[in-house]
């Protein structure tokens, strides 16, 4: 599924707004280095305007650990300041059925569907137990939610589609991906749950790299 093991056992007790940081015994100070986020050697291109810090949540559809993420993340991301700029990207480890879901998020995000059919995706998949990793259960699914399937996939096939997949890739090597969730700050830092412990102390980490992220590198 993915490349590295991520740990959620807790999310559930805790409240999507709840990102108060909780740092260990010797980590008083705020998230460090090594321990709760990584800093990249080479930066990673970013696509946000200057003055803007990007942040990139790294993700895939059949990712049981990204289903239960999504709330938090959708929380915490309807309430950032205006000089941050979010944005999602599904990641594709291997072809099958990862390059699939890419064509599918891209497609959701090029129809500007992406609050109405984004989630109902990760519950079809993660509630309906249905796997839509072929382009035949993509047009049945999103025909049955109101959404025009031939024009749907002829987006899905697009080449502003396919161009998209390979930025995604290009960009998850940059940040040296290997599992998700996970959050890539600026170009310049890296954190996911399995460095945090809790989505509330990822999405915490994050503030505190995004703050760094506003001083000169």
């Amino acid at each position: 599924m993915n490349r590295r093991e991520f740990s959620i056992q807790t999310a559930a007790t805790l409240g999507a707004g709840s990102l108060l940081w909780s740092a260990p015994a010797g980590a008083q100070g705020g998230p460090v280095e090594g321990t709760h986020y990584v800093r990249l050697n080479e930066p990673a291109p970013v696509s946000a305007p200057a003055g803007k810090v990007e942040v990139v949540e790294f993700f895939w559809y059949g990712c049981p650990h990204c289903f239960h993420f999504e709330p938090f993340v959708e929380g915490w991301s309807s309430k950032l300041p205006a000089d941050v700029a979010f944005r999602r990207v599904p990641v594709a480890f291997r072809e099958r059925p990862f390059g699939v879901h890419q064509q599918l998020y891209f497609a959701i995000e090029s129809m500007g569907l992406i609050d109405s059919l984004h989630p109902r995706v990760f519950k079809a998949m993660h509630e309906q137990q249905q796997r839509l990793d072929t382009p035949e259960a993509i047009a049945e699914f999103v025909g049955r939610n109101g959404v025009d399937s031939a024009k749907f996939m002829a987006v899905f096939k697009s080449f502003a589609v396919q161009t998209k997949c390979r930025q995604a890739r290009s960009l998850t090597d940059a940040y040296r991906i290997d599992g998700v969730p996970a959050l890539g700050i600026a170009g310049r830092y890296y954190t996911s749950i399995s460095l945090n412990g809790t989505p509330a102390r990822t999405l915490d980490t994050t503030n505190a790299l995004i703050a760094r992220s506003r001083r000169p590198a």
